[in-house]
């Protein structure tokens, strides 16, 4: 029985004072050798190297450990000399890692420094994760998109409590005001509850938790736009919405710190946000410049039907982003769902993927 596990964890290089801001997050491969040699690639040649040694009694491999930058080590046991280990260097998977911060760099070249200075990280690409500059890229439509929805979904929420209703009738300004007070405050208790009772889930699985948050937002949001049908249940509805996008919020926050802090690999985690804020405002002014185009125009703003049509697509179109950027992040950790893959895999099919 043979067996290929892949165990990612961060493993820090310690370098010299020059090379720490360098230092990149390296994934430990274990393997486990058997006397079937069917793992894959390069990995036949240690299989022959570590059943030889069993043969002639000589020192026997017990693990071996890969890291990004082509490192390898060996831990071998030697009855003479106990355990031991050796350092070994794959120059081919080191020139793979430098081909793909080529890649990132290649993609961007275009730009003036002054602008990349600006918008990404200090040492770009090599102190970030490899996979960063495409999430962004994908982040920043995302949000376009969700900016959108909220400039839309914000018209119906003011026509419901009188402000340019369709109707044209108006409500008392300190009516208006205590409506919108009360259903941020209903909406808060909704954050309170997700980080007091669901803390403990964001670490093994942020990528879904991120997800679940926009389905729950785009929930909340339909009960907002509901809101001008039914201006008479303004309080309710929005209250609801308003509950449901605070536990959205309350899912999204932690999950994104945990994305963050696996762009991180530098130890600049505080750069990493300040460069995503950036995104973030020009998705912001780029989002809401549109939204306010698209309410000017007469047919959206005097038709509920076309209104509610644009918001479902642009809402459509945001889930579909928001899916596309999280697809391309790889985390190299293993959590529960992942270890049950690996545990499964081995025991249907004696093998566990790397």
């Amino acid at each position: 029985m043979s067996c290929s596990l892949l165990l990612s964890s961060p493993i820090h290089a310690f370098e010299s004072s020059r090379k720490i801001r360098r230092a990149r997050h390296r994934r430990s491969q274990i393997l486990c050798f058997s006397s079937q040699p069917n793992l894959r690639g390069g990995e036949d040649e240690e299989q022959d190297g570590a059943d030889h040694s069993k043969v002639q009694g000589g020192p026997e491999v017990i693990v071996v450990e890969r890291y990004g930058n082509g490192t390898a080590k060996r831990y071998m046991l030697d009855k003479e000399y106990g355990l031991r280990t050796f350092l070994e260097e794959n120059s081919s998977v080191t020139n793979r890692f430098q081909d793909s911060h080529i890649t990132a760099d290649a993609r961007i070249s275009w730009l003036p420094d002054s602008i990349k200075d600006f918008i990404l990280p200090a040492g770009f690409p090599g102190s970030v994760s490899d996979e960063y500059l495409e999430y962004m890229l994908l982040q920043f439509p995302t949000n376009v998109t969700a900016w959108i929805c909220h400039a839309l979904v914000t018209s119906s929420l003011l026509k419901a409590v009188g402000v340019a209703s369709f109707s044209g009738t108006t409500a008392a300004a300190s009516a208006a005001a205590i409506r919108w007070v009360s259903k941020d405050g209903i909406g808060a208790v909704g954050r309170l509850f997700i980080g007091g009772r669901f803390g403990n889930l964001f670490d093994d699985d942020p990528k879904q938790w991120r997800m679940y948050a926009d389905f729950i937002g785009s929930a909340g949001s339909i009960f907002d736009l509901t809101t001008q049908l039914y201006p008479t249940y303004f309080l309710p509805l929005a209250s609801l919405g308003n509950l449901a996008k605070a536990v959205a919020r309350g899912l999204k926050d932690p999950s994104f710190r945990v994305i963050q802090n696996h762009f991180a690999i530098s130890g600049n985690l505080g750069e990493v946000a300040a460069k995503e804020e950036v995104w973030e405002v020009a998705a912001q002014l780029l989002g809401l410049g549109l939204g306010i185009l698209f309410l000017d125009a007469p047919g959206l703003f005097r038709s509920y039907p076309v209104l509610a049509l644009t918001w479902t697509s642009m809402r459509l179109l945001h889930l579909w982003l928001r899916y596309q950027s999280l697809s391309v992040l790889l985390f190299n950790t293993i959590n529960m769902k992942r270890a049950r893959l690996l545990v499964k895999s081995h025991v249907l099919h004696s093998t566990v993927p790397g």
